[in-house]
């Protein structure tokens, strides 16, 4: 049995908060130790009762999410901003949120939103260290005791986490210790490409390429708009 996931709701807004909670209620492992519509009132409670997960609107009187973050963020684990407000997404990022979300919030925006949370709290809860090194055809990924011998063809996409890299594959991901940008740089540039500022395919398994997006292999990935037009160049 997994451990319980905490987490706070701070958003001013109780018709988005009637939303959360709908789609939180399809997750057992997700318990809600409290929702708040003020900021301030929301960050005391943060403050004393550190849960895993704070899920933040970012325009609210008094307390922006931007500044409960800045106060919350060595205290709680993971940060997640609910928003209408698309032009603090880079701000949002910068203060090491793990997701930034566009409302209307969906089931399927939310699904993905959980399983990144997941990911990355399994990681942080092992006592073992996942290392990665490069080798030039191959990465070798550390898992506890054991040393995995990954074929870089398998790998199908990387996914920034924070402090981590998810290394996805058909049939298994991998969390390494490697930060997204060290280990994209120690990769062959003409077999990875970076699409998005959380995101990098491998080439070779591009199916569909669009405007906006990329299927690679069941995944669809999406593009930053600061890298279409290096995408759009490409010929997958």
């Amino acid at each position: 049995m997994t451990d319980p996931i905490r987490f706070v709701v701070i958003d001013d807004d109780l018709l988005d908060q009637l939303v959360l909670r709908e789609y939180v209620a399809a997750y057992p492992a997700l318990q809600a130790a409290g929702y708040f519509t003020s900021s301030a009132e929301g960050l005391v409670f943060a403050e004393a009762n550190r849960p895993d997960v704070a899920f933040l609107d970012i325009d609210m009187p008094g307390l922006t999410g931007l500044d409960l973050v800045s106060r919350i963020r060595d205290k709680i684990p993971v940060c997640i901003f609910i928003t209408s407000h698309a032009e603090f997404a880079l701000e949002g990022f910068k203060h090491s949120a793990l997701d930034y979300i566009l409302k209307p919030l969906t089931a399927e925006r939310f699904a993905l939103c959980v399983q990144r949370i997941k990911d990355y709290l399994a990681i942080r809860r092992k006592a073992a260290a996942y290392e990665v090194l490069v080798e030039k055809e191959s990465l070798v990924i550390k898992e506890g005791h054991s040393h995995i011998k990954l074929p870089q063809h398998d790998i199908i996409y990387l996914e920034a986490m924070q402090d981590y890299t998810r290394v996805v594959t058909e049939h298994k991901n991998y969390m390494t210790l490697a930060t997204f940008t060290g280990l994209l740089e120690r990769l062959p540039g003409k077999k990875f490409l970076r699409v998005h500022r959380s995101y990098a395919v491998a080439v070779h398994k591009v199916r569909e390429q669009h405007t906006d997006k990329l299927i690679c292999g069941n995944t669809t990935i999406p593009i930053g708009k600061t890298y279409r037009s290096v995408v759009a160049q490409m010929k997958f």
